[in-house]
């Protein structure tokens, strides 16, 4: 990383968007067609697309082409897209045509796919959504499946997938179920299913939608179940058909969000005995689910009551994943230690796919350790615990590392590759979809240049994706260099996937602020990728993604003087980040877990979270309620552990523990602790 950082000690600080062409070319040379582009046309062009000027965009889109711009491909898609609802299929060809293989040539097959779904051109979609290659569209899919069927062919089980995998109310999926409801392929408990699981993810038009397909006559129910749960329960007596019980499931359900406690009084006193089995168990399902986000002890009471009920229903209940995740946290953090054999329930009862993730396959070995003591065949029992925790020991990442550990083994380090060479290196800047994607990040079209990149990258073997990583290193593109190393799967360079960018200044503030450099490293690789003007869509800034309200109370704090515009930049950045880190991990009496949840929660979470039993840290991680701050504390400490090695050797075979950098049990703040500092933001 030495000659990376000679190469760009002139850059560093300043926004990557302000880098002109001729700064970029004096690294390894673009290919020359890169010249001919210039920031200034792409931008207007944006800039016309987005007013929908279509008179400019055609001249702009004009000159693209006639000159053969690097960039034309972009300029041509704005245009073509920005009328869309009015072409026909053969521009739209013609246009596949003049660019095969790129990624606008997808990303309008993306947009034109959704267009002939909204006309009903199923014929025409049909022919062209083999050729999709994102295929991540799930409208698209939808639409896709219905083409299908109107051709004859079954599409029962891809649909009501599908359809399940909606995240809003959009037409091709909504359209979809419509006809496979009509067509009796989808039945009134498929549809029920679906109305559950948007309540649950608290999605009324999706619920209104999946009422309105089997009960057309309650749909107006909808709305006061999601406004008012509790005023629609006490209006309802027990009995009724089977749409009236099903929305009174829904409306426990979505009560379980407010007021667990009068929901589970609801069901003790009046509702479960006059429900299906089924019904109650799903609204005890979700009570248990809504307890276990609160981190109430009586969590995995509540899920039992919801299997205890599941065993009298006519046939297996499919709980969702994440239900059942819940479930499995609940029971490992359930007060007086584990319920390994709930813990085994829950993961075992997952979808395949979810039972393969690297969490529930550690905690799965877990719990087969631990019921191994009262088994009949304690030696199975472990021995499948250990295949397991072998299955995921040797990948880098969090439950890698702790499987490691589990097995007795040190958190081994892959072997360093052999290095790229000048050819593979040339040829990397050579490939087009890579030459773009720069020219875009250069010009300030972060988002476009990205999604350029991402796109290039497929198919590419590991010894490509190695140099085409190594080119975004080398042009300081650091998430690309991180996310495009991350793909490797044979030949694995750790020090390009955790790289160390500003070394010298980093590790002199962390060590100002009586901080391990590794910890921070690990926090800015997942903070920003150590691209220094990145900007959050909150409002976060800089290398560690500070807050504007959080860098003026630090500067204050600590006595630095600081205006707004200093908080991009990359000394103050770092020196505010770190000071703010250091006095957090101090309130939350030095634990690393609980000082990243803060950093990226607010400290008064943690803070509520800790409060309870006693937890192995490992256990706590995994119960923090909001997802994006469980992912990343995970990231962080992993983060941590590879460059705690990396640091010291990046020829290292074997990194520091990760149990030991998650320390000792977290619980309540024990007596004589300082009381929290009621000022921290």
């Amino acid at each position: 990383m030495k000659d990376t950082l000679k190469n760009f000690k002139r850059v560093y600080g300043r926004p990557l968007a302000a880098l002109t062409l001729a700064a970029a070319t004096a690294l390894p040379a673009l290919p020359a067609a890169a010249q001919v582009a210039t920031p200034g046309n792409i931008l207007e062009a944006r800039d016309a697309y987005r007013k929908r000027d279509r008179a400019k965009l055609a001249s702009l889109r004009a000159t693209a082409v006639g000159e053969n711009q690097a960039l034309a491909p972009w300029v041509d898609y704005w245009d073509l897209n920005s009328r869309l609802n009015t072409v026909q299929v053969d521009e739209v060809e013609a246009f596949y045509q003049r660019w095969p293989g790129t990624y606008v040539e997808d990303r309008l097959r993306n947009d034109w796919l959704l267009e002939l779904g909204r006309r009903r051109d199923w014929k025409a979609l049909a022919a062209d959504y083999p050729r999709f290659r994102m295929n991540d569209d799930r409208q698209v899919i939808c639409y896709a499946l219905l083409a299908d069927h109107l051709a004859g062919k079954d599409v029962r089980e891809a649909g009501r997938d599908a359809w399940f995998a909606q995240k809003e109310g959009d037409d091709g999926c909504t359209l979809l179920a419509t006809t496979l409801f009509e067509a009796k392929q989808l039945g009134a408990s498929d549809v029920w299913r679906r109305a559950r699981a948007a309540v649950d993810a608290n999605k009324p038009a999706v619920a209104r939608t999946a009422v309105q397909l089997v009960a057309p006559s309650f749909v107006s129910d909808v709305s006061d179940v999601f406004d008012s749960p509790a005023r629609y329960l006490a209006k309802k007596k027990p009995g009724g058909d089977r749409a009236q019980q099903e929305l009174v499931t829904l409306a426990l359900m979505r009560l379980a969000a407010s007021d667990i406690d009068a929901t589970v009084n609801l069901l003790n006193t009046t509702w479960q005995n006059s429900l299906r089995p089924d019904q109650a168990a799903w609204a005890w399902a979700t009570v248990g689910k809504k307890a276990a986000l609160a981190l109430m002890p009586a969590a995995p009471t509540y899920f039992q009551q919801a299997d205890l009920l599941a065993t009298k229903t006519e046939r297996d209940l499919v709980w969702a994943d994440e239900v059942l995740a819940w479930k499995a946290r609940a029971a490992l953090r359930n007060d007086g230690g584990p319920r390994w054999q709930q813990v085994m329930q829950a993961v075992n009862a997952m979808d395949p796919k979810e039972q393969a993730d690297p969490t529930w396959v550690y905690w799965k070995a877990r719990a087969l350790q631990a019921l191994a003591r009262d088994s009949s065949d304690p030696a199975a029992f472990n021995a499948q615990s250990q295949e397991m925790l072998a299955s995921i020991a040797g990948q880098y990442h969090f439950y890698g590392s702790l499987a490691a550990e589990e097995l007795g083994r040190p958190i081994a380090m892959p072997a360093v590759p052999t290095p790229l060479t000048s050819a593979e290196k040339e040829a990397a800047a050579r490939v087009p979809g890579l030459t773009r994607a720069i020219l875009l990040i250069n010009a300030g079209l972060r988002s476009e240049g990205n999604r350029e990149w991402n796109f290039t990258l497929r198919g590419m073997d590991d010894r490509t994706l190695r140099a085409a990583a190594e080119l975004g290193c080398e042009r300081a593109l650091w998430d690309r260099c991180i996310n495009t190393s991350d793909r490797t799967k044979a030949e694995i360079d750790m020090a390009q996937r955790f790289p160390t960018p500003f070394r010298r200044e980093l590790t002199s503030k962390a060590k100002d602020a009586s901080l391990d450099p590794a910890y921070v490293y690990g926090l800015i690789r997942q903070e920003s990728r150590f691209i220094a003007d990145a900007r959050s869509g909150v409002g976060a800034a800089g290398l560690m993604q500070l807050m504007p309200a959080t860098a003026r109370w630090t500067a204050k704090k600590t006595g630095t003087p600081f205006t707004q515009d200093m908080i991009t930049d990359r000394d103050m950045n770092l020196k505010l980040g770190m000071s703010y880190l250091k006095l957090v991990l101090d309130d939350l009496g030095g634990s690393q877990a609980m000082a990243a949840a803060a950093y990226n929660a607010g400290p008064g979470r943690p803070r509520r979270w800790r409060e309870g039993p006693r937890l192995e840290p490992a256990i706590w991680v995994e119960n923090v309620p909001f997802s994006e701050t469980r992912d990343y504390v995970k990231k962080v400490l992993s983060n941590a552990t590879f460059y705690s090695a990396l640091l010291i050797n990046p020829n290292a075979t074997q990194a520091p523990s990760l149990k030991a950098r998650l320390g000792r049990s977290i619980g309540p703040r024990e007596a004589g602790q300082p009381a929290p500092d009621a000022e921290l933001p």
